[in-house]
């Protein structure tokens, strides 16, 4: 028996519902968090839910509740007996019209999990035609307004990658669908700003803070180039997994040396502290 937490309430998830007027399904009018979970502990849930507050306040609505959601996170995975997977909260604006304005309504809370696998040690991804616009209202934020991705990423899986890279609008470039990106060139490790649009994903975060990464612009003509040695995507489930090719170009090293030293010291941050 699987449960979920709705507003105040846990409940079977096979019974649970909500109103075909939440506006986060009418019009994507919300935001969300995916936490991993290791041998039944949430990881890094403050940062989470930092990140989850800059998001709602971000589309204009009032800061959550962290405390009641945090609650909830640890009711859902004990519920769910969840030892390696992830807790998924969705934070809507609640019920609303069926347009784009807004009502004045209670927000409406979702906390789920899933149990999961570990993501392959390598991944090939495909880069968008399409470019990510890092001057756009949402940029930055975690939002459910997910289309974008869906349709680029299913673009993606038709051409054989697992992931797809988006540059920004100057041509650099930005982040995957769900994931940030690292490469290496001249051994350096080194992640876009986040001027150039890309979210600030808690595992990047944490990478370029306690494993040490320089932020610096990467034009998209380098990813087919000799200068990049290795790189890899990173996220909460696939933590550091490396990247084979862009597209059809082969990169010399998949997974690289640094690729697999940032993997294992994450892996010891984790093991070390669960709430960074």
């Amino acid at each position: 028996m699987a449960y979920v937490f709705i507003n105040d309430l846990l409940v079977e998830q096979e019974s649970a519902q909500i109103s075909v007027f939440d506006h986060g399904l009418v019009a994507g009018d919300g935001v969300f968090e995916a936490i991993a979970v290791y041998n039944g502990t949430p990881f890094a849930v403050k940062r989470h839910l930092d990140r989850l507050t800059k998001s709602v306040v971000g589309i204009r609505l009032n800061a959550p509740d962290t405390k009641k959601i945090e609650a909830a996170i640890y009711d859902v995975v004990k519920a769910n007996e969840l030892t390696f997977g992830k807790v998924r909260i969705t934070y809507t604006a609640g019920n609303g019209p069926l347009g784009s304005d807004r009502q004045q309504t209670e927000p409406r809370i979702i906390v789920a999990s899933a149990p999961m696998s570990r993501a392959p040690v390598l991944s090939r991804v495909s880069v968008s035609p399409w470019t990510r616009n890092e001057f756009g209202v949402l940029a930055g934020l975690k939002t459910i307004s997910y289309a974008e991705n869906v349709v680029a990423l299913d673009w993606a899986l038709s051409q054989g990658s697992s992931e797809v890279i988006f540059g920004n609008t100057n041509g650099m470039l930005c982040e995957g669908s769900g994931s940030n990106i690292f490469v290496v060139v001249d051994d350096e490790l080194i992640t876009p700003p986040l001027s150039s649009g890309c979210l600030a994903g808690v595992t990047r975060d944490l990478i370029v803070e306690y494993l040490g990464a320089r932020e610096a612009d990467v034009p998209m003509t380098e990813l087919k180039s000799n200068n990049i040695s290795e790189a890899f995507l990173s996220s909460s489930l696939r933590e550091a997994q490396g990247i084979s090719h862009f597209d059809e170009f082969a990169l010399k090293q998949a997974p690289g040396p640094i690729t697999l030293e940032i993997l294992r010291r994450f892996q010891e941050l984790v093991k070390d502290n669960p709430n960074p």
